[in-house]
């Protein structure tokens, strides 16, 4: 009967190791699942990011043109202005014709600082 206990303690080995390796093939599988899963996942977000990149180039491109047709209203609103102010101007008191040339010296500054600032949004 030793030839028997033999046989069962080999079967029971050999389905012992089938058992251990049919869990780490399991595992194995599983864990490459996983690594897979955060594969997808990386490539999903990479999409949704150069999506949102677009958006935002498409988005700044659009507000630098609006900027740029604002300011050149502005910039012809200005000029008219000026050119009927211009007049009037010549007929004031020397005092008040400098104050009138620095009031328009500092708006042309200021103007000079909006437009780079809003340049610098834009870009």
């Amino acid at each position: 009967m030793p030839e028997i206990e033999d046989i069962t303690k080999q079967v029971t080995k050999t389905a012992k190791d089938a058992a251990y390796v049919a869990v780490g093939l399991g595992v194995l599988g599983f864990q490459k699942a996983q690594v897979r899963r955060q594969e997808i996942a990386k490539q999903l977000a990479s999409a949704r990011n150069q999506a949102l990149r677009k958006q935002v180039e498409e988005t700044r491109a659009q507000l630098s043109g609006r900027v740029k047709e604002l300011d050149q209203l502005v910039e012809a609103t200005i000029t008219k202005l000026e050119d009927r102010l211009e007049p009037l101007e010549q007929r004031l008191p020397d005092q008040a014709r400098e104050i009138v040339k620095q009031a328009r010296t500092q708006a042309k500054e200021a103007r000079t600082q909006l437009r780079s600032f809003l340049g610098k949004l834009a870009a």
